[in-house]
């Protein structure tokens, strides 16, 4: 029996005169997970249809399960467009399914097929039970719900459904900057930043020897792992040293961080710039820490015109910490490597700092070279979902 895999797009479907290129994007980026193996991908602007080779059919899933843009999938039976075939394919289908109550839903999008869906659905529920035994009809909460689509060119039975990402497929948006610290929120920020099909860099920002190459390569297995939802991730390594010296040398003790945020978030801005990146995208979640009040948000924010995205400022610590369990960042980002923004952490920063403030404090130091310094030392790697030894130069 010929079987394939039935692609729906979800929210795809309420684009309109530019679904295609949404599509198109999908298609490519599923096209490149399964490049490994032997399948066919067509579409259409409401589905997309893979054949594959059964041997491969469980590592094909494992795959489909890492990519944005997919509402849900199935895993269908085809078969010809007739009566007599579709109640063959049942009858040949069913008992090797697992099910104790079920529900018959008929899709009918060829028009010109001779019943309706309302008169083809009891036809198809009897030759079920005449070859199940022990089973009967629940229309309302049914274990499996058989669908049968009728196609012009080929009908599609199947018995199963499978939830997929959801979202946008990654590329459909242009490229943001991730401030990826290696902490929990940070790396379930980048996750849901790809989910809206932004294409990611991240940024990773050290104080060696303040910060350890533990921290540095605690970062590059978070990039690793959110790698497996897309292509392949670049990293930018940051050095901040010198700034952060500085900072600690001639900034109040209280605004220490207030200061240095709004560092961190000038470079993110000139990196933005150097690689054509259209936001900037943080963990920070509203009211977590000192630095994240609003009133922090606002004078930290003040330093940058782009746009800064914070997908889970209005999660608390318990639904993000349930994110990354998810995702498999949890047990990285909770290894015990401080990073730049915990080693200089005055025990009592300012939580509503001012503009003006700032401004004073920034006025002790010059730090316009230094900024330019640290991106012109910075180092980039790009990073696949493999294993970090690759990385082994860079520790």
């Amino acid at each position: 029996m010929e079987r394939v895999i039935l692609i729906k797009y979800g929210e795809l479907t309420t684009k309109k005169g530019n679904r295609n290129f949404f599509v198109k994007t999908l298609a490519n980026n599923i096209k490149y997970k399964l490049q490994d193996y032997s399948v066919t991908i067509s579409s259409d602007l409401s589905r997309m249809y893979i054949s594959f080779n059964e041997k491969d059919l469980n590592k094909i899933l494992e795959q489909l399960n890492l990519v944005f843009g997919i509402h849900s999938y199935h895993v269908a039976y085809s078969c010809p467009s007739d009566l007599q075939s579709i109640c063959d394919l049942l009858t040949e289908t069913v008992e090797k399914e697992h099910f104790e109550t079920f529900k018959v839903v008929v899709k009918r999008s060829d028009k010109t097929f001779p019943k309706k869906s309302n008169e083809l659905a009891p036809i198809f529920g009897g030759v079920i039970l005449k070859n199940k035994k022990n089973i009967k009809v629940d229309v309302h909460h049914p274990e499996v719900v058989v669908t049968v689509e009728i196609l012009k060119d080929r009908t599609l039975l199947y018995y199963n459904a499978y939830q997929g990402l959801g979202g946008y497929p990654v590329g459909s948006q242009p490229k943001g900057l991730v401030m990826l610290s290696g902490g929990i929120d940070s790396p379930v920020a980048t996750f849901l930043a790809m989910k809206r099909g932004i294409k990611i860099e991240a940024v990773y920002f050290e104080s060696i020897p303040h910060t350890s190459l533990e921290a540095r390569e605690k970062v590059i297995t978070l990039v690793r792992k959110l790698s497996k939802y897309t292509n392949t991730i670049k990293l930018h390594i940051i050095p901040f040293t010198e700034i952060q010296e500085e900072i600690y040398k001639n900034v109040k003790d209280d605004y220490v961080i207030t200061i240095m945020r709004r560092m961190m978030y000038r470079i993110m801005e000139k990196l933005a710039k150097k690689e054509h990146a259209y936001a900037i995208i943080n963990g920070e979640s509203v009211g977590q820490v000192a630095s994240q009040t609003l009133h922090s948000m606002y004078v930290i924010n003040e330093v940058t015109n782009m746009p800064v995205l914070r997908p889970v400022a209005c999660l608390d610590k318990l639904e993000i910490i349930d994110i990354a369990k998810k995702i498999d960042t949890y047990e990285t980002s909770i290894l015990p490597y401080e990073d730049c923004c915990t080693v200089f952490v005055p025990k009592h920063p300012v939580i509503n700092p001012t503009l003006d403030q700032c401004l004073k404090e920034e006025a002790k130091f010059e730090f316009s070279n230094l900024l330019e310094k640290a991106i012109y030392e910075s180092k980039t790697i790009t990073i696949k979902n493999q294993d970090v030894n690759e990385y082994q130069e860079l520790l």
